[in-house]
């Protein structure tokens, strides 16, 4: 898989994530236990830096980056889901970041929330705790919480994911 420093900087893997061989992992980077990226991810620690919290997964096709001043740092028990695009943003614990969308500079993403497939969070917006985000720009439904542990069955599922890939994934042909 293809793990890369850069200068003196090299990603701190926990032993119990997983890192899919066709993920990208660049310089300062941190995955927490039983986190997982998923093929084709790319997570660029360059300017910054990047933190993935324990049994975090970030799917297919996700990139994750950071700028000098604002780093990327997704909390514990979130779902990154394909293809999402998250630059220099804190995403708190136990949030769904919904395929296709897009989380920008600055923005914060509140406990439990959930970021609808293809919205777009604006740089340096505020989505409370337990909200649901949705278009472009992501604006906030109303009258409407996210039940507490909404996203829990996914996270269980890909800390299971994780557990089959590193044991039963083999290349057939190279």
């Amino acid at each position: 898989m293809p793990i890369y420093a850069l200068g003196d900087v090299e990603p701190d893997i926990h032993p119990d994530a997983y890192v899919h061989p066709d993920a990208v992992v660049i310089g300062d980077v941190r995955l927490g236990p039983q986190a997982s990226v998923w093929p084709t991810a790319v997570l660029r620690g360059d300017d910054g830096y990047i933190r993935i919290g324990a049994r975090t997964s970030v799917q297919d096709g996700t990139i994750v980056h950071c700028t000098l001043t604002e780093p990327t740092i997704i909390g514990d028990d979130c779902t990154v889901g394909h293809n999402v695009h998250i630059e220099g943003a804190t995403i708190a614990d136990r949030c769904l970041i919904s395929s296709g969308s897009i989380v920008l500079n600055g923005a914060d993403i509140g406990a439990g929330a959930v970021v609808a497939a293809g919205a777009v969070v604006s740089p340096g917006a505020r989505i409370p705790a337990r909200a649901m985000a949705l278009g472009v720009p992501a604006r906030i439904r109303e009258g409407h919480s996210v039940p507490e542990g909404y996203s829990l069955p996914a996270v269980e599922s890909y800390i299971q994911r994780g557990k089959r890939f590193r044991a039963e994934l083999r290349l057939v042909e190279g």
